[in-house]
């Protein structure tokens, strides 16, 4: 049967740069992977076919003599080189794909550097986990102790996170000699897979523990006691070293971390150190002064002076009183806004009076004023 063009193969273009036939075969290659295709008896020649033509048209030389001659470039016919020859005849053609040999099976594999040359360990370290924690903002500005009950794999106490009945040590594995990678022929160049039967460890249990069927660890859970410091927010992150999952036949835990969010709070609104709260006060208060007590986060009451005159929005500070740095460094301010309000379902006699006294003060109000100045000036321009 006559070979199929390069190109149709990858399924690019003539023109199609380095950058698109790395992506176009890489996708090819992992479609058409006989451990995918288990079921496809036509699938290894496939696979074959889609790394024969991507090892001609990566390289520059080979390339340039396929585009020229065809096929007939590498049946010695035209001069060109070799079959599996390299540009100038040295090398051979399996030993080119070594190079992107890492990055395509690195999805196989668990990543790149997974599987080399070195002895695997037989321990493996335990996943990190993640709580969120909820808290009131009382207690997010006193700073406060939590206990939270965490679903987790511990280690088993029965052999004491070995894996092996009555702790005995685990030994290699006889499947890839401590390895943890067993290797297998693809055709013209070898594939190296975890090996099934230590799972990548290396090392197998001969006698698993009855409690924890040889992994070592027991799903528990566990009652922790959590330091919120003062001046969290929500996002803070809080870091409990060792606290996660059990590692795996004895390897090191993971870590625990606990992700704070504050509670919306019914007086105070948070902005980063200061808190702002809004005060009702009367339409007398506001026009004629006074004074309006005020809570604080702490706790305590402040006695605020409302000056004669104000309008709806107005603010005051209260230095110091607002939430703690989270790592010291002082604090932040209560900002008081002012809100007036109209006072609603009047007498009769009520009515007449703010009649009576809309009638005495037309130049009483210096924003409705400024306003509704500028409104004419608008409209002036306008007609203008």
């Amino acid at each position: 049967m006559a070979k199929r063009d390069f190109y149709e193969v990858l399924g690019v273009s003539k023109g199609a740069s380095a950058e698109e036939l790395k992506k176009a075969y890489r996708a090819k290659a992992k479609e058409l992977h006989p451990d995918r295709n288990k079921d496809n008896p036509d699938a290894e020649n496939q696979f074959k076919e889609v790394n024969e033509a991507y090892d001609v048209l990566k390289d520059a030389d080979k390339k340039a003599a396929y585009d020229r001659f065809g096929h007939a470039a590498f049946d010695g016919g035209m001069g060109g080189p070799r079959p599996g020859a390299g540009p100038r005849g040295g090398g051979d053609f399996g030993a080119s794909f070594s190079d992107v040999f890492e990055d395509l099976f690195g999805d196989f594999m668990g990543g790149r550097g997974g599987g080399g040359g070195g002895q695997r360990t037989r321990a493996s370290r335990g996943s990190d986990l993640r709580y969120n924690l909820r808290v009131t903002l009382e207690e997010a500005y006193k700073g406060t102790q939590k206990s939270i009950r965490v679903p987790t794999l511990a280690a088993c106490d029965s052999c004491n996170g070995s894996g092996a009945e009555g702790g005995a040590e685990p030994v290699t594995c006889p499947t890839c000699s401590g390895m943890g990678k067993v290797r297998a022929q693809q055709g013209f160049f070898t594939v190296e897979r975890t090996c099934p039967t230590c799972g990548g460890l290396g090392q197998i249990v001969k006698n698993p523990c009855n409690s924890c069927k040889g992994a070592g660890r027991v799903e528990k859970e566990r009652q922790l006691s959590v330091n919120i410091p003062a001046g969290v927010e929500t996002g803070t992150r809080i870091r409990l070293t060792g606290e996660g999952e059990a590692g795996l036949r004895g390897g090191p835990a993971g870590d625990l971390y606990i992700f704070i969010e504050v509670r919306e709070h019914p007086i105070f609104q948070r902005d980063g150190m200061d808190l702002h709260c809004r005060v009702p006060v009367s339409f007398t208060a506001a026009a004629l002064g006074g004074e309006v007590e005020v809570p604080t986060i702490d706790g305590g009451r402040s006695r605020v002076k409302v000056p004669a005159g104000s309008q709806s929005g107005k603010t005051m500070r209260l230095r110091g009183k607002g939430m703690p740095a989270l790592r010291g460094g002082g604090s932040g301010d209560m900002m008081i806004e002012l809100g007036v309000e109209t006072p609603v379902n009047l007498t009769a006699r009520q009515k007449e009076l703010l009649r009576e006294f809309e009638g005495l003060s037309q130049d009483n109000h210096p924003e409705g004023s400024s306003f509704f100045g500028k409104v004419k000036s608008f409209w002036d321009g306008m007609k203008g």
